[in-house]
């Protein structure tokens, strides 16, 4: 039981402090806690798609400021000490040393990984702590953030009516998707090359399958700027993964809008986009996804492009960056003034609020509608109903008042890539009838577990 180890572990801490006397009542409480929130992430990070690393902020300011943001139980002192204890047992191994520059304001945490003993007690113990371990529901979910001394920083704001909606719709949704099991049914054999994947991949965090919520986080200091929805572990998974994800054990498809930043743009500009493919009349239907890179980063840039955005390879487009950038300015002459005009976080207010319309729309019907930006995962039988393409296209319609046009083709509806015996169509659930129990073994187990808690 990891409550049993918890115990243990804060009775052997305190076994080896050379304490004169024993911590105040309000003390120990913080204490207790700090080791308890360190073991149960130290758990979290062992189970994690791959194994990951525990952050912890040796920075006290840390724990002083931001208090909208921050958990009030972990305090410095405590902390330290909880840190200290673990280290001096041998239970943890400081991965990476943290620092914090005094002029420059910047810096990194502390990261941690079990190590011995304490490893081997996290491995043997029974159960997921997605499961076992009660989801905190008193998290700040609407977050706003802005630039200072061109950092990103979480700052405080005043409650209204409008940031008290977006919470009471975020916790709607929250309380929809915890009422679920969501998992990933890749086989057991298939897992060290999903933790390959990811480990390599610049921006994807390990996949924690208890982060089953999500947050609001807006930008540039507004709250008609930014305001996607991020932090569920779902939105990490590497796109070609995204098709093994499930909902109760049931298969899903995701569907996503075709073209979603144009259209939005050309529809704000009352302008017309056309039946061709926005990106496709560039280069005459090649490169198509490097165009849509560039696109959406001319749109995002609040100053001319001059150079190329470091995350766009042009090794396969016989042009150089400047020639590209004139060529989708010329195929898009009704809206070229809208680029380099850093529009791009105000678009993503809009499409976050079609978002919050799409989710709150299924989370009524209690099924949950997982977001990946402008896309989402549901069980296979609302895309096949065409509830979702109707949400959708309802909830684009809320926004910009018009219509999307149906030949334009831009719901695009993706499912698992085994097909039927003629091969024309997704056989959705065949490869259940291949697969052994042993060879989604872990997929199962979880499961079991999630139906045996929601049945106590």
């Amino acid at each position: 039981m990891i409550e049993e180890l918890i115990s243990e572990t804060i009775s052997r801490i305190e076994a080896t402090e050379a304490r004169e006397r024993s911590r105040s009542t309000v003390a120990k409480i913080h204490f207790d806690y700090a080791v308890r929130h360190m073991i149960i992430e130290l758990w979290k990070s062992i189970k994690s798609i791959p194994p990951g690393e525990v952050g912890i902020n040796r920075r006290s300011g840390y724990y002083s400021e931001n208090e909208r943001y921050r958990d009030k139980l972990l305090t410095y002192r405590q902390v330290m000490a909880a840190f200290e204890g673990l280290l001096k047992l041998g239970f943890i191994e400081v991965t990476h040393e943290g620092y914090f520059d005094k002029e420059s304001f910047e810096g990194e945490i502390t990261r941690v990984v079990p190590r011995d003993e304490l490893l081997e007690r996290l491995l043997e113990l029974e159960g997921h702590p997605a499961i076992s371990v009660p989801h905190d529901l008193k998290k700040e979910t609407i977050l706003l953030r802005n630039t200072l001394d061109e950092k990103k920083v979480l700052i405080d704001y005043e409650d209204n009516h409008i940031t008290e909606r977006y919470r009471d719709n975020v916790d709607k949704i929250n309380s929809c998707f915890l009422k679920h099991w969501c998992d990933l049914e890749i086989e057991d054999v298939e897992i060290p090359n999903l933790a390959k994947r990811i480990k390599n991949h610049e921006t994807k965090e390990p996949v924690d399958f208890s982060k089953r919520t999500l947050v609001r986080i807006f930008t540039n200091g507004s709250f008609k700027e930014g305001g996607r929805f991020y932090r569920g572990w779902w939105q990490n998974v590497p796109r070609e993964y995204r098709q093994y994800i499930t909902i109760d054990k049931k298969k899903t498809g995701e569907g996503d809008f075709s073209q979603l930043n144009p259209h939005m743009i050309y529809f704000a500009n009352h302008k017309d986009l056309g039946s061709e493919d926005a990106y496709d009349r560039v280069l005459d239907g090649e490169h198509r996804d490097i165009i849509k890179q560039a696109f959406n980063a001319m749109v995002q840039a609040s100053s001319p492009l001059k150079n190329r955005p470091k995350d766009i390879n042009l090794s396969e487009i016989e042009m150089g960056w400047a020639e590209l950038r004139d060529r989708i300015i010329e195929a898009h002459k009704p809206i070229s003034h809208e680029f380099f005009k850093g529009v791009g976080s105000k678009l993503q207010f809009e499409d976050s609020c079609i978002a919050e319309s799409v989710m709150l729309h299924f989370a009524a019907m209690d099924a949950p509608a997982l977001p990946v930006h402008d896309s989402f995962i549901l069980h296979h039988g609302y895309c096949e109903s065409g509830e979702v393409e109707e949400a959708m296209r309802r909830a684009f319609y809320e926004r910009f008042q018009a219509d999307i046009p149906v030949k334009q083709e831009l719901i695009n509806w993706s499912y698992r890539k085994e097909m039927s015996a003629d091969n024309d169509f997704p056989a959705i659930g065949i490869d259940s009838l291949l697969k052994t129990d042993e060879d989604v073994s872990q997929w199962k187990k979880r499961h079991q577990e999630w139906y045996a808690r929601r049945s106590e």
